[in-house]
């Protein structure tokens, strides 16, 4: 199963409408949304059937045994991220926990154990010829580069048999990403004209040459900024990148997704030039 990757460097580019049309045009039967912090895909590419779903868990937190606890407040003391609160007893907030352990060791009761705590929830839509993977991570948890991980492990362990597997990666250049490069086949990367764009596309693409994996670039929105869409295309003339195309700014596409469809699914010009990226993205990625 080869695995593309759709990546941006940063949020709001357009990676997902990108994937979304990608999964339509292919009639891709395998695909997987790993922007955890925040995922989307599901909005364009609704699913008849229920969730398989199941807690992610991260590091252990840490829980006080209020009969054990003799309030002796080492444990504030040593938490170097006021993780202990002494309000109406100690306990602590596992929201600000690290998962570090410290509390624990300095405790003369033996009142703080560290136990599993859910950091997210994994979910898989997988009915034997389609399979959807993707997760979302709770409010200020950690670890989400570990819960990208499994969202393709999801997919590559599933029962479907599928050539191709369509990721919607998730913005930056963190965990999240290189979990996400790891052993794909190729990245697009969706690059808009703007500075933070052209900025975030050229660090998204370092981290790629990295990984030694197939690279291309297209542009989103390109008629908002020509001048930058050209230093896009200068950018990937010198380093020998394919560009596949632009994508121009559609009132259309933004109607599309307000709508919960991808922009294959109506008659539009971003849909239109999307054909063409994905028939130069095929070629690409098996050749």
């Amino acid at each position: 199963m080869k695995q593309l990757l759709i990546l941006s460097g940063k949020g709001g580019t357009g990676k997902t409408t990108v994937a979304g049309a990608f999964i339509r045009l292919g009639q891709t039967k395998a695909y997987g949304d790993c922007d955890v912090d925040a995922p989307n895909l599901h909005l364009i590419m609704s699913q008849d059937i229920k969730s398989i779903r199941k807690d992610f868990y991260g590091l252990d937190k840490a829980v006080i045994d209020q009969d054990l606890c003799i309030e002796c407040d080492l444990c504030r003391q040593k938490c170097r991220f006021s993780a202990i609160e002494a309000d109406f007893g100690y306990r602590v907030n596992h929201y600000a926990c690290e998962g570090c352990s410290l509390c624990e060791f300095f405790c003369p009761q033996g009142a703080i154990s560290m136990k599993p705590a859910p950091a997210g929830e994994l979910m898989l839509y997988n009915d034997n010829e389609t399979v959807f993977s993707t997760a979302r991570l709770k409010m200020g948890s950690g670890n989400s580069g570990l819960l990208v991980t499994e969202v393709k492990r999801q997919i590559k362990e599933s029962n479907v048999a599928a050539d191709l597997a369509i990721i919607d990666g998730s913005p930056g250049i963190g965990c999240p990403v290189i979990a996400s490069i790891t052993g794909v086949d190729m990245v697009l990367v969706v690059a808009e004209p703007s500075i933070s764009g052209i900025s975030d596309m050229e660090r998204i693409i370092r981290i790629g040459e990295g990984f030694q994996v197939k690279m291309a670039v297209c542009i989103n929105k390109y008629d908002t900024n020509l001048k930058n869409t050209e230093r896009i295309e200068n950018f990937c003339r010198e380093r020998d990148l394919p560009l596949l195309g632009r994508i121009p700014f559609d009132s259309q596409a933004v109607w599309a997704i307000n709508n919960g469809l991808s922009i294959i699914d109506i008659e539009c010009r971003s849909g239109h030039a999307l054909r063409t990226i994905f028939e130069k993205t095929m070629k690409i990625l098996f050749e």
